[in-house]
């Protein structure tokens, strides 16, 4: 319609609010320590917590919640740092950091006890959960999980390297090479949110760029020592056309972690979840009915 490229900062909020309602998703806020979180939460039962990744927010889940929603309470935040939450500049946003601030979160919310899905950064963040609070975390589900050397022998990586990072975007058109970048299989979107998305995007480079070095080598110790006997149940989902992080990493928590299962998506990029989201809930039920 000529409103989405006329007005696209008005039309993509309520494109993006009709998409969470056929997820069955509210958009909610709440104060924890000292940021102010953004959310969606949805649906009723065992808790199921979303993270997303870097550069990324809540919303690269609301597809794939339709089909959980319905069987879960699905909590989907915006890390600190990221999307609608708060983004001090002073703060050190380590993957240490985010968790404390999830678990402030989930506490604030009445949750003692999840399952966690994380995907790339977010994924490293669920890990880093279980390892610290092992009884707070049921099981987990990763999807191109970031955290072990594997993974970071990517064309990112090396890209990153010379500074010119995908991931980071200043403009509509180093934004539309991030998304390329990131997905093999990208999905239908309106003029109105890929205008916006690429205006924030540009908005938060300087802080990105920041937040960066830190969750990415050299700054970040990679898991894969600490990975070995963790035994809450995983499911690890990898894109065979991951660009940003290597496939072959799947099987570095397979040997690891004792109760771990691993899924290869042919064909797919690293977001899985936006790529694929009807067979990744399909595929994520299936592992959920087998604990």
């Amino acid at each position: 319609m000529a409103l989405d490229f006329l007005v696209p900062a008005a039309v993509a909020p309520a494109l993006l609010a009709l998409e969470r309602a056929r997820s069955g998703l509210e958009r909610k806020t709440t104060r924890v320590a000292d940021v102010d979180v953004v959310y969606l939460e949805g649906g009723a039962g065992e808790p199921l917590v979303l993270i997303h990744g870097f550069g990324a927010d809540k919303d690269n889940f609301t597809r794939v919640a339709a089909h959980l929603t319905t069987r879960y309470r699905v909590l989907i935040p915006d890390l600190p740092g990221f999307g609608e939450s708060s983004k001090p500049a002073d703060a050190s946003y380590t993957i240490a950091q985010q968790v404390a601030w999830l678990q402030a979160l989930l506490r604030a919310l009445g949750v003692t006890r999840a399952h966690l899905g994380g995907s790339s950064m977010g994924g490293m963040i669920a890990v880093e959960y279980a390892l610290l609070h092992p009884g707070d975390v049921a099981s987990l589900w990763l999807l191109g999980p970031t955290g072990t050397k594997v993974a970071f022998d990517s064309e990112l990586t090396r890209m990153a390297e010379t500074g010119a990072n995908p991931l980071l975007a200043r403009t509509p058109e180093e934004f539309a090479a991030t998304m390329a970048f990131v997905m093999a299989k990208p999905p239908f979107m309106p003029h109105s949110l890929r205008y916006t998305m690429a205006a924030a995007a540009a908005a938060n480079y300087p802080l990105h760029a920041k937040i960066y070095t830190v969750v990415a080598p050299p700054g970040v110790p990679t898991q894969d020592e600490r990975l070995v006997g963790l035994a809450t149940p995983t499911l690890v989902v990898w894109g065979t056309a991951d660009r940003a992080l290597n496939p072959k990493a799947a099987y570095v928590y397979d040997a690891a972690m004792p109760n771990a299962q691993v899924l290869l998506m042919d064909g797919t990029g690293h977001l899985p979840m936006i790529e694929e989201p009807e067979a990744c809930a399909k595929d994520y039920l299936e592992f959920r009915a087998g604990l």
